[in-house]
């Protein structure tokens, strides 16, 4: 997928996974988020195409974050990153300029790992990322076929060491003995400096067996943050985010508001009016940059 069309029409392929978009948004265009900060409490921010893209911050927000903290508003980051553990994560938003307190990160990682029962996992990770945080024995799949085998469980969390021959492993595996898959990161691409990376959720679709997404749009991250909001209600949080599919759906489907950030992220340079049509995912409002 090497186009923002590309990647809106893989969603859309899998649309009938996806939860139901309650209702479209307002879909109002906005200068900053400074101009609905009055009604909302708690700001959930993706990282990828709104505070970051790749290893790089995106100019001005640092600063809008820290001027919404001096507002009194709650901040939060919620990302379907899988790759870093929580120390690594934390670590990360650090350089980037976004030092984030324990409860102002929740990560599709939290949620999978959550997930896990005891068995011999075979996981999917980058090659730098220890597993330390991870509760069960692991085995790491590379290209040697009977380890994939010898896994009871597979944990995918990260692309950035996978192969079409290891997917092809992988996939003949679970062919001959289908097993649970815990996939951790449940984007399909996401945006980094060169464009855009296909993310373990563009191979979880034709997998065989009993395969699990975590991350948005699905519910467990968001049981995660809410857990950290307490009685803020719903329609008092807003959700900032690039993807139509997974920022802004998920979003609508907890009763939060939206806010599509365009800019830098999945439809940077891209008019996202005729993608909100096609799709009925509309946000309640939409900015160029938070």
């Amino acid at each position: 997928m090497k186009t923002a069309a590309d990647a809106f029409d893989a969603y859309e392929a899998i649309r009938h996974l996806l939860p139901a978009m309650p209702a479209a948004g307002a879909g109002q265009d906005i200068g900053s988020i400074m101009d609905i900060a009055d009604g909302v409490d708690a700001f959930v921010f993706d990282a990828f195409g709104v505070l970051n893209v790749g290893d790089s911050p995106i100019p001005g927000a640092a600063e809008r974050v820290a001027q919404l903290r001096a507002r009194g508003k709650l901040i939060r980051v919620l990302s379907n990153a899988a790759s870093y553990d929580r120390m690594a994560a934390f670590a990360k938003f650090a350089r980037l300029g976004f030092p984030l307190a324990e409860d102002e990160l929740i990560t599709s990682r939290d949620a999978t790992l959550r997930a896990m029962d005891e068995r011999l996992w075979g996981v999917i990770a980058a090659p730098e990322d220890a597993l330390e945080d991870l509760p069960f024995p692991v085995l790491r799949l590379g290209e040697s076929a009977d380890v994939y085998d010898r896994a009871e469980g597979i944990l995918f969390l990260s692309t950035s060491d996978w192969s079409d021959h290891r997917q092809t492993l992988l996939q003949a595996s679970l062919g001959r003995r289908p097993r649970p898959v815990l996939i951790g990161n449940a984007d399909l691409v996401a945006p980094r400096e060169t464009g855009l990376t296909l993310e373990p959720g563009h191979y979880a679709r034709g997998l065989p067996g009993d395969v699990r997404l975590f991350g948005k749009p699905f519910p467990d991250v968001y049981d995660l943050v809410t857990a950290t909001l307490p009685g803020v209600p719903a329609d008092r949080i807003a959700m900032c985010g690039d993807s139509l599919h997974t920022d802004i759906l998920g979003a609508a489907a907890q009763g939060w508001r939206s806010v599509l950030v365009t800019a830098d992220g999945l439809f940077a340079g891209e008019e996202t009016g005729p993608y909100e049509q096609r799709s009925g995912i509309v946000p309640d409002w939409r900015v160029a940059r938070i």
